[in-house]
């Protein structure tokens, strides 16, 4: 995650062979000034290898690495959210408990010359809500082909994904 917070970042890296654990792989570092997540002076952010998936658009034997960002001096960066629930999570009193919790990842398409929302009348706004919400047909599920891609990229990467549904907006 970048300076932001909103915006994704990524890196490539080839490596001598094959890794199918996080903590075999090397770190690597990044300009975090580049990205507004460190001072010019003090740029650089260091990457920690957290969880392998198998690369869905380039398949074969190439991997993604989802990596935790720290300082050189080991404290985690503002955006490195999951260090704090990394915490949380290997305290021995919460280890005791059976955690049970769900993460929803919304998202709203927009059409790339408008920048409007996918299903939305260009300049205008969409019906009520309701129909939309779970919805099926041409005229309520608007960007399912991208979304089905989506769904069967995750599927193929390994990633824990429970299922995917319209929610009430158009394009979202």
């Amino acid at each position: 995650i970048g300076g932001s917070g909103m915006d994704l970042r990524s890196k490539a890296r080839t490596l001598e062979g094959p890794v199918s654990d996080p903590k075999k792989l090397p770190k690597w570092n990044y300009d975090g000034s580049s990205t507004g997540q460190a001072p010019g002076e003090d740029s650089e952010v260091i990457l920690y290898p957290q969880a392998i998936f198998r690369d869905p658009f380039r398949r074969g034997n190439h991997i993604l690495v989802m990596c935790d960002a720290y300082t050189p001096a080991g404290e985690p960066i503002p955006t490195n959210k999951r260090a704090a629930a990394a915490k949380i999570f290997s305290n021995p009193e919460v280890e005791k408990e059976v955690t049970w919790y769900g993460i929803e990842q919304e998202y709203t398409l927009l059409q790339k010359d408008t920048n409007w929302p996918v299903g939305w009348p260009l300049g205008g706004f969409p019906g009520p809500q309701g129909p939309y919400y779970c919805g099926i047909g041409a005229d309520k599920a608007f960007g399912r082909d991208i979304v089905d891609a989506h769904y069967k990229a995750c599927l193929y990467a390994g990633v824990n994904i429970s299922g995917i549904n319209g929610e009430v907006m158009p394009g979202q």
